[in-house]
């Protein structure tokens, strides 16, 4: 796909004009609805940039739990699937003392309630997802300047090695737009797919691709 080809695949002063706005009013709903129609700014995420496999939005777990956004890292060390949870852009993280907010500890438990539902109902994980090395957990939330501080990141650091989830700025989203406006190139394999995907081609997505055909025998 050439660069001219993939700067057209989005609307770059549209996607920048709504992500500014959901910023401006702090909309964690307006920038979801930026996400769904824009996969590329989903560049940061991604362990790996070329020959991604696609996002999609808003999958349904049992008892009335869900994902922001999913998607397969298809590894040759077995399938690890992202699950992400979108915050408002400038949520409160901490308090004056550096404890971190209601808000923020309650992201923290929505994503360890995913864990806990997956490790407790196997079928179901695998209904939803065909089969499951391991999981990827990532919470989105806060400005870089907050976390950018010596005790934001000490607290960041120490709270992934103990629950084993991620949490990054919401900022990633302002650098995709970078990498849009100056090297389209990197992105053309978002172009592929360049919005998200409903959850109800999920099962059909990972039913057609091949390489989940030895997973799903290996994995139970």
């Amino acid at each position: 796909m050439e660069k001219e080809e993939i700067l057209a695949t989005w609307d770059l002063e549209k996607s920048c004009n709504d992500l500014n706005v959901a910023f401006d009013e702090n909309s964690e709903l307006k920038l979801l609805a930026t996400l769904k129609n824009n996969s590329f700014m989903f560049y940061e995420l991604y362990s790996r940039k070329y020959g991604i496999q696609p996002v999609f939005h808003e999958v349904n777990f049992g008892g009335g739990l869900r994902c922001d956004f999913a998607w397969l890292n298809d590894n040759s060390d077995g399938p690890e699937w992202v699950l992400v949870e979108i915050e408002k852009p400038n949520i409160e993280l901490f308090t004056r003392d550096y404890e971190p907010t209601q808000k923020l500890n309650h992201a923290f438990e929505q994503v360890k309630s995913w864990r806990r539902y997956f490790d407790e109902n196997p079928a179901e994980k695998r209904r939803i997802f065909g089969a499951v090395g391991r999981f990827r957990f990532i919470i989105v939330a806060g400005h870089t300047d907050i976390w950018n501080s010596d005790k934001a990141s000490k607290w960041r650091i120490d709270n992934n090695k103990e629950t084993g989830i991620e949490i990054r700025s919401s900022n990633i989203f302002y650098r995709a737009l970078k990498i849009l406006e100056d090297h389209p190139e990197e992105l053309w394999s978002f172009a592929e797919n360049p919005t998200t995907l409903s959850p109800s081609t999920l099962q059909d997505y990972w039913s057609n691709y091949d390489y989940m055909n030895k997973w799903r025998r290996l994995i139970n």
